[in-house]
């Protein structure tokens, strides 16, 4: 009876995986030099896929289900070791689970940014970052192309090579959009669509499916982003650059005024209203540096001024060269013309 016993240990009658880790993608059962007894029971659980293998050939494959292991539920691997069909004797294979679970809330990110082509702006280096999730739905082309004979494989093993695949298809994922930079912000349900896309037929190589891909944020560097928020500033200004000028010079006046302290001559000009046409002036000289000054700051230039009001403004004119704001040229032309009004 002990030999029998004995005898009876040699032959696996079942065969499942429980799972007592996370991140285990393939796991190897543990056969050492036991046999399958024939008409043993194969448990495949929910979000599990098993493999049986032989000799390093992949045979059947099973989804989740309970099975009974004979010639009838394993076709393949009775063809590979050609047994015949009314075969009962113990056998021995290699047998892999896989976890077929989503892989959720993979990071994935430009460590520096990515030089792409853009419709507005020519070449520009674009950051990105965001997340996905996958899963394995091919387990015989994930054992040959990933897993191997490994006894177990992880997701960490894998995740790199993932996250450089996203990342290698992200400029052909821009160029597919057809998206500007600027409308990116915006469309990024449609832009991850397009990653996605783009990414999904590698990830197919290996055997997983690419169910989803996010995308938190989209930015250029630090130094790009300034020249962007410039032409953003030209943008909203338009056509009406002279006006734009006026108004910026004219909110500048208050803090000139104050800086130069209160009652003294360029006080009293402006409280007199000359710190008005100083704006026009400064606005003109600005618009006309720029090659955008309109017709109405330049007739603001040539209005009569009276004498007291001139020379409060030679003054102010004064001050703002001594701070380093004009140059001596730029006063010495200003003072010429301001004293061809008396």
């Amino acid at each position: 009876m002990a030999l029998m016993g004995f005898l009876k240990k040699q032959f696996i009658d079942v065969i499942e995986w429980t799972e007592d880790t996370n991140g285990v993608l393939a796991w190897r059962f543990p056969m050492a030099d036991h046999e399958i007894q024939n008409g043993a029971k194969l448990t495949v659980r929910e979000s599990q896929a098993a493999l049986f293998v032989n000799e390093g050939k992949s045979a059947d494959a099973f989804g989740p289900g309970l099975y009974t292991l004979n010639t009838q539920t394993l076709p393949l691997l009775t063809n590979l070791k050609n047994w015949d069909k009314l075969f009962q004797s113990p056998f021995k294979s290699d047998v892999y689970f896989f976890s077929t679970r989503l892989q959720v809330d993979q990071r994935w990110g430009t460590p520096q940014p990515v030089t792409l082509r853009d419709k507005d702006f020519g070449a520009i280096r674009m950051r990105a970052f965001g997340n996905y999730a996958w899963r394995v739905t091919d387990p015989r082309k994930f054992q040959q192309q990933v897993s191997g004979t490994r006894e177990r494989y992880v997701v960490d093993e894998v995740e790199g090579q993932l996250r450089g695949l996203v990342l290698q298809h992200l400029s052909d994922a821009v160029a597919q959009s057809g998206i500007p930079f600027l409308d990116l912000a915006a469309n990024q349900v449609e832009f991850a669509a397009q990653i996605r896309t783009a990414v999904a037929p590698a990830f197919e190589n290996l055997g997983l499916a690419l169910d989803t891909v996010t995308v938190q944020n989209v930015s250029l560097p630090e130094e790009l982003q300034k020249i962007l928020d410039q032409k953003i500033g030209m943008g909203m200004v338009g056509q009406n650059m002279g006006a734009f000028m006026q108004y910026q010079t004219a909110q500048s006046i208050p803090a000139m005024a104050q800086s130069a302290g209160q009652g003294g001559i360029a006080g009293e000009a402006m409280g007199l209203g000359a710190g008005i046409a100083l704006g026009q002036t400064l606005a003109g000289q600005l618009a006309q540096g720029l090659g955008q000054a309109t017709a109405q700051a330049a007739a603001a230039i040539h209005e009569p001024v009276p004498p007291q009001d001139v020379m409060a403004l030679i003054e102010k004119l004064a001050e703002l060269r001594t701070k380093g704001v004009l140059t001596e040229e730029e006063f010495s032309a200003k003072k010429a013309e301001l004293l061809k009004k008396l």
